[in-house]
């Protein structure tokens, strides 16, 4: 009998510890008054060190907190998984300016979340900035090695500044944020990643970067990437690039001031996809891009399929506002084209400026290279400032790149000169223009059977071109407009316009961004 009730024991012993939540912890970092001889689970017992974090391996629901108002030289790197419903958070506590994480150009990334999943990182201020640059230097890499599927990582309210990666894409560059797929055995991709209300300040070369499985004979996307409410300031190349990525969503960002430091040569842009799926950028400010090749605020480019770039504001890049291309001459067992790009109720003011470098004398306002397929981009404004001598003036170029686009649709845009605008089909196939306003001067401007040649009527009550989405109150059409139920219909879904007025279905939209119903 005594046996009996000590199994009896044992086994509910057992069964209770099976429903006994896991226990977690609270860790608190302190580099001025902790110790990395402590406990680590209170204030009083705070480590010192990201090395003493770092030899620990953090278990679902437990906190690593760093203390406000202190520098951590170093890199973390932190080990362990959170758990769904119970992911694994680093954060600040205490009063004073974000917890400092400083690499000092010593590691690769200050942080270095390595093989691990169901992470949230927030509120810290992260720098690598070294005694002069290298290639593939970050401020946080989040990366992937034979791992398989990572889910649900999510930064947030990060401070990342100064990192001074190479300025040479083709030695690897450098960005603020990157998230990095690699392996052998296990292919790897991401889950569910987050990336909001960051601000990257002068990173290099570039801003946020999502790498992925790029080749379409080995098509693994990365899923529910979500880039949004994230300010870059100071990042001379790429500013939020999603590669390998099906259905990344890019809003409400803003890329402005852009520094001109790139090396002659080197291509870069403000808002691009690359070898993505069902891409949808909206509600993003992309200004003052000064690369010395591409530079325009957005780009569909190769290697994607239904890009949607919508509700954006591009204004001063001086490569233009927007990108689409085609490499023809890629492999096709490697690349899908460029096919099915959407770009919709955008503004554009003053893009395509170019007036240094090789280049220069090179920046249509839309530049569309390569057999690209079967793209839409209608109800636009660009609003097209007069051009100094030695500037492009073309609004369209179509190229060559291993091929010519086939099957594009301009309808119901508002092209606005203030100069003379020029247009260079060249062999394009299949540029079908109908139901725009050209106001102003149009050199070679294409057939449209339903053009409009008037005044849009603007409601500008300022110089166009403030920073900030108020701009956009400019290019509301007054009720004197000629582009007052005179588009085309061009979508059976539901749309809206670039203020968020419904676009009625079955009815005459309006020409332009603004939809007067």
């Amino acid at each position: 009998m005594k046996l009996i009730h000590l199994l009896l024991l044992v086994s509910s012993m057992c069964f209770a510890g099976k429903l006994s939540p896991l226990q977690t912890n609270i860790y608190y970092v302190d580099a001025i008054e902790g110790q990395d001889t402590n406990t680590g689970t209170s204030a009083e017992q705070a480590w010192k060190s990201l090395s003493r974090v770092n030899s620990h391996k953090f278990k679902p629901g437990d906190k690593v907190l760093f203390r406000a108002g202190r520098i951590y030289e170093g890199q973390f790197k932190p080990s362990g998984s959170g758990a769904k419903g119970s992911p694994i958070k680093a954060d600040s506590y205490g009063e004073g300016y974000k917890p400092r994480l400083q690499g000092n150009g010593r590691v690769a990334a200050t942080v270095h979340l390595y093989n691990a999943e169901y992470w949230e990182i927030q509120n810290l201020a992260v720098s690598n900035q070294g005694a002069g640059r290298s290639p593939k230097r970050y401020g946080v890499h989040v990366e992937l090695k034979d791992f398989g599927t990572a889910r649900d990582i999510v930064l947030k309210n990060l401070d990342v500044h100064d990192v001074n990666g190479s300025l040479i894409k083709k030695e690897g560059g450098g960005a603020g944020i990157v998230f990095s797929n690699s392996g052998d055995s296990i292919r790897s991709n991401f889950n569910g990643l987050t990336v909001e209300s960051c601000t990257l300040s002068r990173t290099a070369r570039n801003g946020i970067l999502i790498n992925g499985n790029w080749e379409r004979t080995a098509w693994l996307p990365n899923l529910n990437v979500v880039i949004k409410k994230n300010l870059l300031e100071g990042v001379p190349g790429d500013g939020i690039v999603p590669i390998g990525c099906d259905g990344a969503l890019i809003e409400h960002n803003v890329m402005r001031d852009c520094p001109r430091l790139l090396p002659d040569g080197e291509a870069a842009a403000g808002i691009w996809p690359w070898s993505s799926d069902n891409t949808i950028i909206q509600y993003n400010e992309v200004s003052d891009h000064k690369a010395p090749w591409d530079a325009q605020g957005f780009d569909s480019d190769w290697n994607c399929r239904n890009t949607v770039i919508q509700y954006n504001y591009s204004h001063d890049n001086e490569g233009g506002f927007v990108l689409i291309c085609d490499d023809g001459a890629a492999d096709k067992r490697w690349s899908a084209g460029n096919t099915g790009t959407i770009i919709r109720y955008n503004l554009s003011v003053n893009d395509g400026l170019r007036n240094t470098g090789k280049h220069a004398g090179f920046s249509p306002v839309i530049h569309i290279a390569g057999p690209v397929k079967n793209t839409m981009i209608y109800n636009n404004v660009l609003y097209i400032t007069s051009k100094p001598a030695g500037v492009d003036s073309a609004l369209l170029e179509i190229s060559d790149w291993a091929g010519f686009a086939d099957s594009t649709v301009f309808a119901n845009n508002i092209f606005y000169a203030k100069g003379k605008v020029k247009y260079r089909l060249n062999k394009g196939n299949r540029i079908i223009f109908e139901n725009n306003i050209y106001y102003g001067t149009h050199i070679d401007r294409p057939k449209d059977p339903f053009a409009i040649v008037s005044d849009p009527a603007f409601m500008i009550k300022e110089a166009p071109g403030r920073p900030g989405f108020y701009s956009g109150q400019n290019f509301r059409v007054s009720s004197r407009s000629p582009a007052i139920a005179k588009g085309k219909i061009m979508t059976k879904d539901p749309v809206k316009d670039f203020f968020g007025n419904t676009v009625k279905q079955n009815a005459r939209p309006s020409i332009g961004l603004h939809q007067v119903n």
